[in-house]
């Protein structure tokens, strides 16, 4: 559902997708999973640069819910292995 070829449809449905987490322990690792594999996939993409930022904001939205650390770390490893300077930054707000 993170892909479609209308972006704005793959863009709404990676935004809602943290959602599926807080269903319970399975789902949440299988969305973490999910994001995670999806930044990195994504890198080359058109938009790249907003996908990435939806997938750092669903980790956010998903960590604030559950406080789970391990969403945390996942999250600032995907910030800190970010190359560009400048959208580190812009990821790092969030956190």
């Amino acid at each position: 559902m993170t892909k479609d070829p209308k972006f704005v449809t793959a863009r709404h449905s990676l935004q809602s997708i943290w959602k599926v987490g807080l269903a319970g322990p399975e789902q949440k690792e299988k969305v973490v999973n999910l994001l995670v594999h999806r930044y990195h996939e994504c890198l080359g993409e058109k938009n790249d640069t907003l996908i990435r930022f939806d997938i750092i904001q669903d980790l956010r939205k998903l960590y604030d819910r559950l406080q789970d650390e391990a969403i945390k770390k996942a999250a600032l490893e995907l910030i800190a292995a970010e190359e560009r300077d400048k959208y580190r930054k812009k990821y790092s707000k969030l956190w």
